[in-house]
């Protein structure tokens, strides 16, 4: 299906408002404002934005991050394998002035993964066919990971949902492994 080539906005935060391009083509398929505004007010009754490590590992235009960002997120990583979808995220943190507080590079979402040293939060929007959600959970487990699909995601057994809910196609799961606090932070326990 070919996804038209369209403009999405900021919701909320310091770039509120400010209109974001997306890559041309049939990859990409940016989240909807109305689906944006409904997850980052989730994660932000959760405590879960502000001064957190994001990862945007299917980068696309970055709306995701960018949204984390300009609600307060400490820094985000953009990752995507398309060169003209990185070359759109950069544009767009430009245009919202949130480059000093972003990296963006090329990669595979799983292997790129496993390079971060630290990350809160992680916004997964893959393409619509991606069923590879245990790799990607288990290489997740310090991190509370936003999970949109076009159907129901079975977490394994040691994560917990903490936020499951379907906007027309899309279904957006929030889910954290179970040994965390009420902030995603690993307990004491797992510090030790």
């Amino acid at each position: 299906r070919a996804w038209p080539r369209r403009r999405v906005r900021v919701i909320s935060g310091s770039a509120r408002g400010r209109r974001l391009e997306s890559p041309r083509g049939t990859s990409v398929r940016p989240t909807s404002d109305r689906v944006r505004e409904a997850v980052f007010n989730s994660l932000g009754s959760l405590d879960l934005v502000r001064g957190a490590r994001v990862l945007d590992p299917f980068a696309g235009s970055g709306a995701l991050g960018i949204e984390a960002l300009s609600r307060g997120a400490a820094h985000a990583v953009f990752i995507d394998r398309d060169p003209d979808a990185l070359r759109v995220v950069r544009t767009n943190l430009e245009l919202t002035g949130l480059s000093d507080r972003a990296t963006v590079r090329r990669g595979d979402a799983l292997a790129s993964v496993d390079r971060e040293d630290r990350v809160d939060l992680v916004l997964a929007d893959p393409p619509y066919g991606f069923d590879d959600w245990p790799a990607l959970l288990g290489r997740l487990v310090d991190a509370v990971v936003v999970m949109e699909s076009d159907r129901t995601i079975q977490v394994p057994p040691d994560w917990e949902v903490l936020r499951e809910r379907r906007y027309g196609s899309t279904v957006v799961t929030i889910a954290r492994c179970t040994d965390r606090d009420d902030h995603g932070r690993p307990t004491p326990e797992d510090r030790s």
